[in-house]
């Protein structure tokens, strides 16, 4: 009877297991990235994209240039500014005390001045009459000049202290829109420290570093085209302006800026980009296509390509035997087994399989 009731729990058990067994979740299928190329005629357009970032061509760091209290921030993210514009303001505390200073330095100076003043015209009239020697009016007229050399430091101390209240504020340097803050009223801020940024260029640039195997193929004023992934739908065409003579060590490529020809408002500083840049010859062979060399893979029945075959929103990638004919710079010309705008894939042909799913890259 025991033996019964343990088989019985035992069974009941295993039951339990395969019910929970089936409401597990089935795992997500891994799609295997692949890069892909669309076949075209030898020496015709030959695109690489880059990726870069967009931002205007003058960028300017707002900092007062004295330190103190911040009491009065008018700037918001976002706002337009005129040049000139008042922005912000310290208490100038510090510098309004050496300047009230520099006027009462300022006003002793020009009374010893005048006092020297009277006393040499005093002496040089006694001096005329012969009461009073020579020694007696040199002595006055140095004297005076000392005063006055005395005056005229003190006028320029006071200039000095005027230009340092004038250091508590900020004026727009620039009409423009004001694209980050980093400060508050009430803050303590050093003298020099950033508070804001402000984006006051008319033009676009679009940011980006290139490898050393194509930046021999850019020049500036090279037209290249620009899309954006939050502008849908929408290319920009743009124009290289600066190529970067030798390599950026900490990114190791070559930092590349190209302006946008038809800005749009829709374009915002720090937005990703992508920049597609045009290295063919455009000199085509309308008879001859060509597939990169390291599309092309061989095994007992011949050469081959994996060709790419879109559906929905799957894709996979299908065996395709081709027969090639001369190499050349752009790659393996083709004679069989392949059109003009197939898509085939362009890296780890070892690892792929024919009638793969694939996640395109």
């Amino acid at each position: 009877m025991k033996f019964i009731l343990k088989l019985s729990l035992l069974c009941l058990f295993a039951g339990m297991l395969l019910s929970c067994g089936g409401e597990q979740k089935k795992e997500e299928k891994f799609l295997r990235p692949v890069k892909f190329e669309e076949v075209g005629f030898l020496g015709g357009e030959r695109m690489r994209t880059f990726s870069g970032t967009a931002r205007t061509d003058k960028i300017i760091n707002l900092s007062f240039r004295s330190s103190g209290i911040i009491t009065q921030f008018d700037m918001r993210l976002g706002q337009k500014v005129k040049k000139g514009q008042l922005l912000g303001k310290l208490d100038n505390v510090q510098a309004r005390l050496a300047y009230e200073q520099s006027i009462t330095q300022l006003n002793s100076a020009a009374s010893q001045m005048n006092t020297s003043k009277l006393n040499l015209n005093r002496i040089r009239s006694l001096y005329e009459k012969g009461s009073t020697s020579l020694s007696d009016f040199e002595a006055a007229k140095n004297s005076f000049k000392n005063a006055e050399e005395s005056y005229k430091s003190a006028k320029r101390g006071v200039e000095i202290q005027q230009d340092q209240i004038n250091y508590g504020y900020i004026y727009a340097p620039e009409d423009g829109i004001i694209a980050s803050i980093t400060a508050e009223v009430d803050e303590n801020i050093q003298a020099g420290q950033a508070v804001a940024i402000l984006n006051s260029g008319t033009d676009m640039e679009i940011s980006l570093g290139l490898p050393e195997s194509v930046i021999n193929g850019v020049q500036e004023g090279m037209e290249v085209a620009v899309d954006f992934s939050s502008i849908p739908n929408k290319t920009f065409k743009a124009k290289v302006t600066e190529v970067a003579p030798a390599v950026d060590a900490n990114t190791a490529t070559y930092p590349v800026r190209a302006t946008v020809v038809d800005p749009n408002e829709a374009i915002k500083s720090g937005m990703a980009a992508n920049v597609a840049f045009d290295f063919g010859n455009h000199e085509t062979n309308e008879n001859k296509l060509v597939v990169p060399t390291h599309a092309v893979g061989e095994d007992s029945n011949g050469r081959f390509v994996f060709l790419i075959e879109e559906g929905g929103e799957t894709a996979k990638v299908k065996k395709q035997p081709v027969e090639i004919g001369d190499l050349s710079a752009d790659g393996f010309e083709i004679t069989s087994g392949l059109t003009r705008g197939q898509k085939i894939a362009t890296a780890g042909l070892q690892t792929l399989l024919d009638g793969q799913e694939v996640k395109l890259q």
